[in-house]
């Protein structure tokens, strides 16, 4: 058993974490509990983080410990930080057991920051899809931007090897890496990435990559709030995601939901009596849904 302590933003990102293996009931005055790997991970309101089970020890490691009047990144920012000229980052798809990890980075301007408001960019969360594929569509034109798709059966391959905290924080890196080389020899005055897991542990994923995307990088929650290229990407990587869904539901010949609820088990389990290896091809194997599909089989 290990305990480590964390405040409530750093509780929020090991939720996000572990939101594929969270249990559907948790123990009293705890915030989550989920299991991964033979290990229980339960938080509490105090702040207290338990790790019980064969893998404790390893997997509280990579969070290593915390001090708990540790300020929010987000206050990291510098003043007047959503008046610059900045690339960011935000990424979707990996909540939902159907679909793609979709993963964009968009490079704005300081002179567009006006246009783009008017033009009602916003939290993709707050809009509905006919409004994001209009926007997306009219961005894609408008600000520089690079895409990365990682489909199931890529996502299905690399899985077994990789956190998706590691496969997101490589993801983000590379799309990072190309959009700068896109709009060299022109630099923003900084990067954003919608932050999803601790800096420390993000370099820590990205440190055997060939190229590593550090300088005048900075993470904020709920990113888009902070600037308007973290609302752009998150708007074109939405669009994607949902799009891709749609090609997959073709293929598949059945309506894939996105998200992790019952019916997206309803679904797998349709899939499963046509083809016991079709969710290789649609969806994330390693989900919890895998198996209740299989029981409703």
């Amino acid at each position: 058993m290990t305990t480590i302590k964390m405040n409530t933003v750093q509780i929020e990102q090991l939720k996000n974490f572990y939101q594929d293996y969270l249990k559907p009931t948790c123990p009293p005055y705890s915030l989550f509990s989920a299991v991964k790997d033979g290990t229980t991970i339960t938080a509490y309101e105090s702040g207290k983080v338990l790790f019980q089970g064969s893998n404790a020890q390893a997997e509280a490691q990579q969070w290593g410990t915390f001090d708990t009047n540790e300020k929010k990144q987000d206050n990291n920012l510098p003043p007047n930080f959503q008046t610059w000229s900045v690339i960011g980052s935000d990424e979707t798809g990996t909540g939902s057991y159907f679909g793609s990890i979709v993963v964009c980075a968009t490079y704005v301007k300081k002179e567009q920051l006006a246009s783009l408001k008017q033009l009602g960019v916003q939290d993709s969360k707050n809009l509905s899809d006919s409004r994001i594929a209009i926007l997306a569509t009219q961005l894609k034109e408008i600000v520089p931007y690079s895409l990365l798709v990682v489909e199931p059966p890529k996502y299905n391959d690399i899985q077994p090897t990789m956190s998706q905290g590691k496969m997101k924080a490589i993801l983000h890196n590379y799309a990072l890496g190309k959009l700068l080389k896109k709009i060299s020899p022109e630099y923003p005055d900084g990067l954003l990435i919608d932050q999803f897991e601790l800096p420390q542990t993000y370099f820590s994923h990205i440190k055997d990559e060939p190229v590593q995307i550090k300088k005048d990088v900075y993470f904020a929650t709920k990113g888009e709030s902070h600037h308007l290229a973290v609302a752009c990407a998150s708007i074109i990587a939405r669009y994607e995601f949902i799009e891709n869904l749609k090609k997959l539901s073709k293929q598949a010949g059945i309506n894939l939901p996105s998200g992790a609820g019952h019916s997206v088990d309803v679904v797998a389990s349709q899939l499963l009596k046509k083809d016991k290896n079709a969710l290789s091809y649609y969806a994330k194997l390693h989900f919890a849904n895998t198996e209740k599909a299989k029981k409703l089989k």
